[in-house]
């Protein structure tokens, strides 16, 4: 790791400060805490970050070690995007600092004058990222969900984003009109036979960009707990194999589909082609390392936004 001058090592120490006061909402004391100093200097740290401007909306200084850790990362999986935020050792929340560094790069996407197509996925990463967009006119572009946003009972999907973000950035927006799962591959295949449901898949074939959580597996994962598995399903695809999903397909630990088992009554557009589409997954937290080690692996992804601690793993693992 290159050596640091003093005064970028001090301006990384502020940005990391103000990083933790601004957007992880930590106190002096907290502050001081975690990166082992005393609370006048955590107090100067958080000064300099505003006296220098690097506190706005978003950090505006990108932290040496967080851009080392991402071209590391970068190598290991040939990405085409990886943006690496810092790690706060006393937050326990899984979305704190990706979410605005998705919403980040959903807007510099956006501000694109070309027509593009955005594709996102569903889940509490993306929903919260999504908050965090400014509102925006964007009718040059079009918006899909990879997703459905039905329920199992047939209700709205809460943590489906498509709706939220084009009343936030007012595109033209293309909902999967499906819930993630049905109850057999032949209601699926005539499901995606439907007019409206044809468009949408064209679009994901289409998509420039997409945005997708992570979704890790286990009795309290996602899909259980927002009633699409039951808990035994989840611990049989665990035996066969499984280690993630990510727009409710199952893939390995070396991140690929499992064949022969739910990915047949998977109702969402499948994930466009990673070698004409940036398909970037968010996701952090140990209970995502398996989950996003895998869709790596396999290239399920070939973009990433993660925390510091989160791509050591990666890079050790």
């Amino acid at each position: 790791m290159a050596k640091r001058s003093e005064t970028a090592g001090r301006l990384d120490d502020a940005a990391r400060a103000g990083w933790l006061y601004y957007v992880a909402g930590r106190t002096q004391d907290e502050i001081a805490s975690a990166m082992g100093i005393s609370r006048q200097s955590a107090q100067r740290l958080v000064s300099l970050a505003v006296a220098e401007r690097l506190i706005k909306v978003r950090l505006d200084h990108p932290i040496a070690e967080c851009l080392e850790l991402g071209e590391a990362l970068r190598k290991k999986f040939a990405l085409v995007h990886v943006d690496i935020v810092p790690s706060d050792p006393g937050s326990t929340s899984t979305t704190i600092g990706i979410a605005e560094a998705g919403a980040a790069e959903i807007e510099r996407w956006l501000k694109k004058p070309d027509p593009i197509v955005l594709a996102v996925g569903t889940g509490r990463t993306l929903k919260a990222a999504i908050d965090q967009l400014p509102a925006m006119e964007c009718p040059q572009h079009r918006i899909m969900s990879l997703t459905g946003n039905i329920g199992p009972d047939g209700s709205a999907a809460y943590y489906n984003v498509i709706f939220s973000m084009a009343d936030a950035v007012k595109a033209r927006h293309y909902p999967m009109p499906l819930p993630v799962l049905v109850s057999s591959t032949e209601e699926r295949d005539l499901l995606h036979k439907q007019s409206l449901v044809q468009s949408t898949l064209q679009l994901g074939r289409e998509a420039d960009v997409a945005f997708v959580g992570i979704g890790e597996l286990g009795a309290d994962a996602p899909l259980c707990l927002d009633g699409f598995l039951d808990p035994e399903e989840m611990a049989r695809l665990m035996e066969a194999g499984a280690a993630g999903e990510i727009c409710g397909w199952m893939f390995d630990r070396d991140g690929k589909l499992l064949e022969g088992s739910i990915n047949e009554r998977v109702a969402s557009v499948p994930l466009p082609p990673r070698d004409t589409t940036t398909v970037i997954g968010l996701a952090k937290g140990k209970r995502k390392h398996a989950a996003l080690l895998a869709a790596l692996r396999g290239r399920m992804i070939n973009g990433v936004i993660t925390d510091e601690a989160t791509a050591r793993y990666l890079l050790s693992a």
